[in-house]
C-alpha cells in the first residue's frame, strides 16, 4: 500500500499484479507478470512517494513506474532467497535482505551495489529512508543494525532475545522500529541509538506481519497473522487502540492476515490482507 492509503498493489495467482484505487475503489491497472515465467510475487513495496513500487519472487524483483504503469527493469540475484525488500522514492535505490545473512543495497542507475555483512543469518526485514541515504535490517541473528548505505557502516546495532521478523523506518529518519518473535517489541530514537518505548501488548507471541509509522512519528500501525490491526503511542508504548479484520471467506478458523496498514489524510487507518479486503478504520482522537 502506498504511504497515504490511497493506493494498493495487489498480486494474485489469477490476475498476477494489480494497481487498485483505494480512495475510489476501482482497478486503474493491470500490469501483468513479474517476470515471463509469471512467478509468485511474495514482497511487494510501494516508496514513500508513491510514485514507484518494488516486487519481488525469491530470486529476482522488478521495479516500476506507476504513474505508466510499466516495469523499469527485471534484476536477478543468485546468492540467495529474497526475504524483503524496499525502494527508494526517486525509484533508483533498491534494499534487498536475503536468506544468505547479506542486505544489498543496489543504485539501479549507477550499478553501484554494496553488500551488508554484518547479519549472521537470515535477514527478515529491511527498510530504506526515502532518499536511499540510510538502511534498517533484521534478522535471525536476534539483531537489527541501522547502516549507511554510502559507506556501508553500522550506525546503531539494536539487540533482542529472540529473532527479528520485522523493522520499520519513520520517513524523516527519527525513529526506528524493530519487533521480534517472542514478544519484544521497540522503538528506537535514531539521533543516539537509545530506546524510547516499548510496546505493551499483554499477551503472549505478538508477531506483526506489518509494521508503519505515521508521517510525524507519534504514532504506529501494526498488523498481525491473526488479523488485528493495533496503533500504538510511540512515545509511551502504549496501545490506543486496536481493530479485527474481516476474515477471509471459508477460513477456518475465520481470519486474514494483515498484509500492511497506513495512515490516510483522514484520521484513518487502511488495512490491506490475505482476504483481498481493504478496510479504513476511524482513529478516534483523544
Amino acid at each position: 500500500m502506498s504511504r497515504d492509503g490511497r493506493f494498493a498493489l495487489l498480486y494474485s495467482k489469477e490476475h498476477q499484479l494489480l494497481l487498485w484505487d483505494l480512495e475510489n475503489n476501482e482497478e486503474l491497472a493491470q500490469l501483468g507478470a513479474q517476470d515471463p515465467q509469471s512467478n509468485t510475487v511474495s514482497h511487494i513495496r510501494i516508496a514513500d512517494n508513491g510514485r514507484f513500487a518494488i516486487t519481488a519472487t525469491q530470486q529476482n524483483f522488478a521495479v516500476w513506474d506507476l504513474g505508466w504503469t510499466q516495469a523499469q527493469g527485471l534484476w536477478s540475484i543468485s546468492d540467495g532467497v529474497i526475504r524483503d525488500i524496499d525502494i527508494s522514492s526517486n525509484g533508483e535505490q533498491v534494499l534487498l535482505g536475503l536468506s544468505n545473512g547479506k542486505a544489498i543495497y543496489v543504485d539501479l542507475v549507477t550499478g553501484r551495489r554494496l553488500e551488508f555483512l554484518a547479519h549472521r543469518e537470515k535477514v527478515n526485514s529491511v527498510a530504506l529512508s526515502p532518499n536511499g541515504r540510510f538502511a534498517l535490517s533484521g534478522g535471525n541473528d536476534y539483531n537489527a543494525y541501522l547502516w549507511d548505505t554510502q559507506t556501508g557502516l553500522a550506525l546503531h546495532k539494536f539487540e533482542h532475545d529472540a529473532r527479528i521478523n520485522r523493522v520499520a523506518l519513520q520517513r524523516d529518519g527519527k525513529l526506528a522500529f524493530t519487533s521480534d518473535g517472542s514478544n519484544d517489541a521497540f522503538v528506537w530514537d535514531l539521533s543516539n541509538g537509545e530506546r524510547v518505548s516499548e510496546l505493551k501488548a499483554f499477551q503472549r507471541q505478538l508477531i506483526f506481519t506489518s509494521a508503519r509509522f505515521s508521517n510525524d512519528g507519534k504514532q504506529l500501525v501494526t498488523g498481525t497473522p491473526g488479523g488485528r490491526v493495533m496503533l500504538w503511542d510511540t512515545q509511551s508504548g502504549k496501545r490506543l487502540d486496536y481493530w479485527e479484520v474481516e476474515p477471509q471467506k471459508d477460513a477456518r478458523p475465520p481470519r486474514a492476515v494483515v498484509y500492511d496498514a497506513s495512515f490516510d489524510e483522514q484520521q484513518r487507518i487502511i488495512s490491506g490482507t490475505s482476504a483481498g479486503i481493504a478496510q479504513a478504520w476511524q482513529i478516534e482522537t483523544e
